[in-house]
C-alpha cells in the first residue's frame, strides 16, 4: 500500500513542477503581435474563405499590416465602403512603431 502511496506522491510532485515551468515558460516565451493585426482583421468581411490567395482574413489582415499586400481587391467578398475605406483609413491613422505607413490600396 505504501509503495502506491509513494508512487502517487511522486506523479504528483512531478506533475506540479513540470506545471511551474510550462507556466514561466509560456511567460517568459510569449510572442507579442501586433494589435493592428485584429482591428484590420475585424474590419475585412471574415469569410475565411482564401479567394485573396491567404490561408484565412488573419493571414491577410497580417500581410496588410506589414506592408507585404498592398492590394485591398484581393479580398473578393469585401466591399469598398464596408470594408476596403475603414481598413485605408485605419492604417493611415495608425502607423507602425518606427512611424512607416503602409497604405494598402484598391485594385480590382
Amino acid at each position: 500500500m505504501m509503495y502506491v502511496l509513494y508512487a502517487f506522491l511522486i506523479l504528483a510532485g512531478l506533475g506540479l513542477v513540470l506545471g511551474l515551468a510550462l507556466a514561466i515558460a509560456s511567460k517568459v516565451l510569449e510572442v507579442k503581435e501586433d494589435a493592428r493585426i485584429k482591428e484590420v482583421e475585424k474590419m475585412l468581411p471574415n469569410y475565411n474563405c482564401g479567394a485573396c490567395g491567404y490561408p484565412g482574413c488573419h493571414q491577410m489582415a497580417e500581410n496588410l499590416v506589414s506592408g507585404a499586400e498592398t492590394n485591398l481587391g484581393k479580398c473578393k467578398p469585401g466591399k469598398q465602403d464596408k470594408n476596403y475605406d475603414p481598413i485605408i483609413a485605419y492604417l493611415s491613422e495608425h502607423p507602425d512603431e518606427d512611424g512607416t505607413k503602409h497604405i494598402p490600396s484598391v485594385k480590382k
